[in-house]
């Protein structure tokens, strides 16, 4: 069900996709799939909320509109990060039926294969967008080449991270470690958490002056 390497090739698919309609669309194949695209979809669409956020010439409104949808599309990835987690914990039972896949005395793996595949996406963005940066043509050498060397330091990464997910994969299926569901369990949504939200009045200064 989780296959690293075509997770990778799933986010390098869509970015290119997403920025241009007249590329093939990414192939997905079953359910879990499209779930890892929706994923990275949020990711993606919170990347370029960010950058509109950051624009210098962007006014007061605009850029508290930008906000209000940063924070929506953070939860909404954050949701979908644990939805994976969720959908591999089934897999997991269903393949071993009987067998407990996760062992309590296993070793606890600390992150989730939903946070590195999330950490995946996020390095698919950053390497599209390096990429670009390599090829700029308002751009000088120097900047090219600094960023073929970022390039480069973000693709290891990635493999880095890839290979310990495949390995965290076989080795929770094998009973040799195991992993939590970690709700995220964000506040500054909810209307009951957020004192801003249910109207509890500011002490002290204001942060924003």
């Amino acid at each position: 069900m989780l296959n690293a390497a075509h997770i990778t090739l799933l986010h390098d698919q869509a970015n290119t996709y997403w920025h241009n309609s007249y590329a093939p669309p990414p192939g997905t194949r079953n359910s879990f799939e499209r779930l890892i695209l929706e994923q990275h979809r949020a990711n993606f669409d919170l990347w370029h909320r960010e950058d509109d956020a950051r624009d210098p010439m962007s006014g007061d409104q605009a850029i508290a509109a930008c906000k209000r949808t940063i924070d929506k599309l953070n939860q909404r990835r954050n949701d979908l990060a644990e939805r994976i987690d969720v959908a591999l914990m089934d897999h997991a039972l269903q393949l071993l039926e009987s067998a407990p896949p996760q062992p309590e005395t296993a070793p606890l793996h600390s992150e989730t294969p939903g946070l590195m595949i999330d950490r995946l996406s996020i390095l698919a963005l950053k390497i599209f967008h390096t990429e670009e940066e390599t090829r700029r043509k308002d751009a000088d050498t120097d900047h090219h080449q600094r960023n073929r060397e970022r390039l480069e330091v973000l693709l290891e990464q990635r493999g880095d991270l890839a290979s310990c997910l495949a390995i965290l994969w076989s080795e929770v299926l094998a009973g040799q470690r195991r992993f939590k569901l970690y709700r995220q369990l964000k506040m500054y949504n909810d209307p009951a958490l957020n004192p801003v939200l249910y109207g509890k009045p500011m002490v002290g200064p204001d942060p924003c002056i």
